[in-house]
């Protein structure tokens, strides 16, 4: 008997596709049955060799070795995934395996997966491609009777190919020319660093902004509040406010404009991290997490997605769908609506995936067994699908102007016709139990006025304002920007604009807060002095957009065929060469602009200068001195005490330290004791304890 081998990205969605087609006896590593083999890869099993692994010398960062660009690329299995690599191997090389079938995500990333595990694994056997946009049971079988030739894909997995040379390359030339000059570690990033140019841009313009005083001076005309233009001088401001006050007003126009706003479209990816953020306070990585959880559990369709829209031969799913929310989801029920298909459903305007949709299994299951940061998201899916096939939202906006006292003055009100998709949207808002009412707008209705109508003997008043300043970055507000970054350098009918993927967003923000680039205050994103002092020392082809949005719709060409890989790889390599040709030397001020501000905590006792604390020890200042004592002493080990700084300090500046809570390995228990400073004068510095209490 012949089999297929069928390799998943993950264990949990190689058991749900085993599921499906039959494959239901258990092996090590892989199931099997009904033709099939189904084994899987843990993420990334094959990755990219570190410079270190092409020669020695890389091994050490130095300026003369740079740019590393390889011209035969490595590959590494981690230690910790060789076991999963060798039983796919295995597979592969089984006699009765005629065919494999590529089923991880379908997308960029999951293409490269395999392409590097086929390729490492030495495999030439035909390959098909399974692209599905839902773990469901349906979805999986049509997949199955639908499988395209894996060649279809070497577009994609050239444009995977691209993207992740060209990361490691900036990032290890850049990381290394910027570290090395700096003397600190300064990863840089080809979407990381532009980025962390916004944030830095943004804290610029706010720490630079000037707040000015101004005053508006307002009038009562029957229920109505009219106001006036601004008034930067209070004098002038409260001259018109007493010219005035017990004067008459005469309204000289009404206009009435009848508005309309259409539904929101449904999520993408991005999309939804950025409302789920503002609305649920989630970060983007924790709103993709829940979101892939609930891809695996068959309650999601694939969220990777940048398409906001459905196919047309979608509108049986779509009609079913709704259909089956009105019942499940609180806000709706009792909602009489005419759902609308058309706005939802545009071919063109899906590439690789659809919007983000719940699916049938999730209609019939409901929120039972969801955890609460899974059922908010779930919940927010499931309102944007209603508003998008609501009808739209629709208003009279009407504009009164008053003259008084020879100033003019307005009034602003609307007149709801017709609420459509705003009604879901006010029913589902209290529901989120959080701030989100922050951006809920105010609705005011005017009084009945008229051309000519006159108000005797009006109120008048003087406010008092500030301008603001624009607001830091949140992620909502950051992955808009990122989304839109450069795209007005683009070509209009540019497919992909911005920075990163919606799929690699959340995890560069990420690392921004994890390399200390960044930091969380709230949902507001702020960039460190060590972000800033990057963002303004990189140039400007590192910090740029525009260069990187360019690259990513470069990337996106090439995943459709219709631009050169070579070319691509070529131009990145040009641009290693001619930043570590420009960059060869900086001045000494500039080098000490990343030092840490170091605070001493005592003397050295062997030469009387200052010890400071370092990430794994506490050393003397002065180079020709080899006192430290470090961190992670076995005499502090043995003993389970963390080797603090408050004991260091003590143990400097008397030689010797109350502790308490000292581990006996004779006893097994625990006692309070003085630690001596035992100093000798060699490499190491020794202790001991004189007294236990």
């Amino acid at each position: 008997m012949s089999y297929q081998l069928v390799i998943a990205e993950k264990p949990s969605v190689a058991r749900s596709i085993a599921g499906v087609i039959g494959a239901t006896e258990k092996h090590d590593g892989y199931l099997q049955g009904n033709g099939y083999l189904v084994s899987w890869c843990i993420g990334h099993l094959v990755s990219f060799a570190d410079a270190g692994r092409y020669d020695e010398c890389y091994k050490k960062w130095r300026y003369e070795d740079l740019p590393i660009l390889p011209e035969t690329w490595q590959y590494i299995i981690p230690d910790e995934k060789k076991q999963q690599f060798d039983i796919l191997r295995s597979l592969m090389e089984r006699p009765d395996v005629t065919g494999l079938v590529c089923a991880t995500d379908a997308g960029r990333e999951g293409e490269l997966i395999f392409r590097f595990v086929y390729q490492m694994a030495g495999c030439e056997k035909p390959f098909k491609r399974l692209w599905i946009s839902s773990m469901e049971d349906n979805a999986i079988r049509d997949g199955f009777a639908n499988l395209k030739p894996g060649t279809d894909y070497d577009p994609l997995y050239q444009s995977a190919l691209c993207r992740a040379k060209a990361d490691w390359l900036v990032g290890i030339n850049a990381t290394r020319l910027f570290s090395v000059l700096y003397h600190k570690t300064l990863t840089v990033g080809r979407v990381q660093t532009p980025t962390l140019n916004l944030l830095v841009e943004r804290d610029a313009k706010i720490t630079n902004f000037k707040k000015e005083k101004y005053h508006i001076v307002h009038i009562g005309v029957g229920d109505a509040d009219a106001v006036s233009s601004r008034f930067s001088d209070a004098a002038e401001a409260n001259a018109a406010k007493a010219a005035c006050a017990g004067a008459q007003a005469v309204c000289v126009s009404v206009t009435r404009e009848k508005k309309t706003e259409q539904p929101p479209k449904l999520y993408d990816l991005t999309t939804l991290q950025r409302e789920a953020n503002r609305l649920l306070g989630f970060t983007a990585k924790q709103t993709l997490d829940y979101a892939q959880t609930l891809y695996e559990k068959k309650l999601l369709t694939y969220p990777r997605t940048d398409s906001q829209y459905l196919t047309d031969d979608m509108l049986p799913v779509a009609e079913s769908l709704v259909s089956g929310l009105w019942g499940l989801v609180p806000f709706a029920k009792g909602q009489n609506t005419s759902p609308q298909y058309d706005r939802i459903l545009n071919s063109k305007k899906v590439s690789d995936h659809h919007a983000i949709l719940p699916t049938a299994e999730f209609v019939k299951q409901g929120f039972n067994g969801l955890a609460e940061s899974e059922r908010k998201l779930m919940s927010l899916i499931c309102y944007k699908v209603l508003c998008a096939v609501a009808g739209p939202h629709i208003y009279e906006a009407v504009t009164a102007t008053f003259t008084c006292a020879g100033k003019e003055f307005t009034a602003k009100g609307k007149t709801i016709l017709s609420p459509g998709w705003k009604e879901l949207d006010h029913r589902f808002r209290p529901s989120l139990k959080t701030d989100s009412d922050e951006d809920a707008e105010a609705v005011r209705e005017l009084p009945e006025l008229k051309e000519g109508q006159t108000f005797a003997d009006v109120a008048a008043s003087v406010t008092e304002h500030f301008t603001t300043p624009p607001k830091p970055y949140t992620e909502d507000t950051l992955l808009s920007a990122m989304e839109r970054a450069g795209a007005e350098d683009m070509p209009e009918d540019a497919e992909r604009k911005g920075l990163g993927t919606p799929a690699t967003r959340a995890a560069i923000l990420e690392k921004l807060v994890q390399m200390g680039f960044a930091q969380r205050k709230g949902k507001q994103l702020i960039p460190t002095k060590d972000g800033i002092n990057l963002a303004v020392v990189l140039p400007e082809a590192l910090t740029s957009p525009q260069l990187t949005a360019e690259w990513e719709s470069c990337l996106t060409e090439i995943a459709k065929g219709q631009a050169d890989p070579d070319e691509f790889m070529a131009g990145i390599e040009a641009m290693m060469q001619e930043l570590v040709k420009t960059y060869s030397c900086i001045s000494e001020d500039k080098q000490k602009l990343f030092q840490t501000e170091r605070i001493a905590i005592g003397t050295c006792p062997r030469c009387g200068e200052a010890v400071y604390e370092g990430r794994k020890n506490y050393y003397c200042g002065n180079r020709a001195c080899q006192f430290v004592m470090w961190k992670n002493d076995r005499f502090f080990e043995e003993r389970r005490k963390a080797f603090t700084p408050k004991i260091a300090a003590a143990l400097l500046k008397d030689g010797k330290a109350k502790v308490k809570g000292l581990y006996s390995m004779k006893t097994g228990k625990t006692y309070d004791g003085t630690v001596l400073l035992a100093d000798t004068g060699g490499k190491y510095v020794n202790y001991r304890v004189e007294h236990r209490s």
